[in-house]
């Protein structure tokens, strides 16, 4: 039941930063719009987080304008007077422009109010590269700095990689970062056909075939290697195992019931079958070595943490910004990110990634926060998806901005408006295909939790 109850946390915890991240960038987005059609005296109508068919979970008018939270929790809108949009308000349309209506505006302003958002997620996402650029730096791990090679995951032994090996070059490119999943992401964006390593001292390659990158992308980056660390305590919590058994900071767990565990991948193999039970843990103490009975508990934990890379010893490469230096490599973050995301919509494009492994819903975007709250990874991750966002909201596909800027455009060109009748046509469209996109992703996903 604890193991449970642990896991409802973890995942309760990823739904929290979801939603307070997808929070901050609707709001924002939408306020992109809100306030241009303010400045060109248009009438907002409706300001809503989330949609709200039927029932709003809050709403107040202040104004003209009601503002409201709905329970469809996948994305929000403006409703200004005299736009065909989500709305389809229809009889409004019938009745003649009046001057604070979106189709009594000229065209450039038009043009200003439908880019708004993906200008205000564009500059969402450079304010907080920047952020995270002045308040974190930057923190790197070269490949060849891996003192104790990788933990090779299922993916990984897919192509030969083994425990311990050190990957040090994708292709003819050096592994200038090896935490978290960024050997994973330089292999799929770089179309290495093989990775270097070092084993038992030796340089060796490894050939990256078409099956490993299938699967790698379809496991979203995560199953080709951990970094291989030594289990030496760092935290030891009151109450639990680990504590009551007198283990303490420093001490590096050597072996469990006389299985040699010289890494914390080891160790975690070996207690998976202890929980409940009371085994003898084998430490390393100031150089002493000491046996000490520890109790797991029922979901085989011993309530202690491991010391973190820099603390262990790993060459990382620090930098620090002052706020004047940051500017400019939040910059160069977004555009970096842009370019990466482009490029694996071209890869669609060109038939060398499945829709299939690469299309999720809300599920596969909460999937991918933290179990644990950790500030730099959502401000990251929320900064990534406002670049997204901006990304898919500008394409010139009607029911999305990028489609009425399309339009507006045309005008500014042609000196020719649109119809009512067709906006009404090409947003119905638009919203098919959107609606039709989204229950296709949702599927996706109850598939991949179907198959486990």
């Amino acid at each position: 039941m604890e193991l449970i109850a642990v896991d409802w946390n973890g995942g309760l915890i990823q739904a929290g930063q979801f939603v307070l991240s997808f929070s901050i960038l609707v709001v924002l987005h939408e306020l992109g719009h809100y306030f241009p059609a303010k400045w060109f005296k248009c009438k907002v109508e409706k300001f809503y987080l989330f949609f709200n068919p039927w029932f709003s979970l809050f709403k107040k008018k202040i104004g003209e304008t009601e503002w409201g939270i709905g329970w469809v929790p996948f994305g929000g809108y403006v409703k200004i007077a005299g736009m065909i949009d989500e709305s389809m308000d229809k009889e409004q349309m019938k009745l003649p422009p009046k001057p604070n209506e979106f189709r009594a505006k000229p065209a450039w302003q038009r043009l200003i109010i439908m880019i708004g958002g993906v200008v205000v997620n564009i500059l969402l996402a450079i304010i907080i590269f920047i952020g995270i650029s002045w308040y974190w730096g930057e923190e790197k791990l070269q490949g060849k700095n891996l003192k104790y090679g990788i933990v090779a995951d299922s993916i990984g032994k897919m192509i030969g990689l083994k425990d311990g090996d050190v990957i040090y070059k994708v292709g003819s490119e050096d592994v200038t970062d090896a935490i978290d999943r960024k050997i994973a992401s330089q292999i799929i964006l770089s179309n290495a056909s093989n990775i270097s390593i070092v084993r038992n001292g030796e340089n060796m390659q490894l050939n990256v075939t078409e099956e490993f990158l299938t699967k790698l992308k379809k496991n979203k980056g995560n199953g080709i290697a951990s970094i291989r660390i030594p289990f030496i305590i760092d935290t030891v919590m009151a109450g639990q195992g680990a504590a009551k058994a007198g283990l303490k900071k420093n001490d590096y767990i050597i072996a469990v019931d006389s299985i040699a565990t010289p890494y914390f991948n080891d160790f975690q193999n070996v207690i998976v079958n202890y929980a409940s039970k009371t085994v003898p843990f084998k430490v390393i103490r100031n150089k002493d070595t000491l046996t000490l009975p520890v109790t797991l508990s029922d979901n085989a934990k011993i309530g202690a943490g491991t010391k973190g890379l820099k603390d262990l010893g790993f060459e990382i490469d620090v930098k620090n910004y002052s706020l004047l230096e940051a500017i400019p490599v939040g910059f160069n973050l977004c555009w970096s990110s842009l370019d990466k995301y482009i490029e694996g919509i071209k890869r669609l494009f060109q038939g060398k990634d499945k829709v299939s492994d690469s299309l999720g819903s809300v599920i596969s975007i909460g999937s991918i926060y933290s179990k644990v709250w950790d500030w730099q990874n959502f401000w990251t991750l929320t900064a990534l998806f406002s670049i997204i966002l901006a990304f898919m909201n500008i394409l010139p596909i009607p029911a999305l901005d990028g489609g009425h800027a399309l339009f507006c455009i045309v005008e500014m060109v042609t000196g020719k408006k649109p119809n009512d009748k067709f906006m009404e046509y090409a947003q119905t469209v638009g919203m098919f295909l959107l609606l039709g996109l989204m229950v296709y992703a949702l599927g996706l996903d109850f598939l991949r939790l179907f198959k486990g």
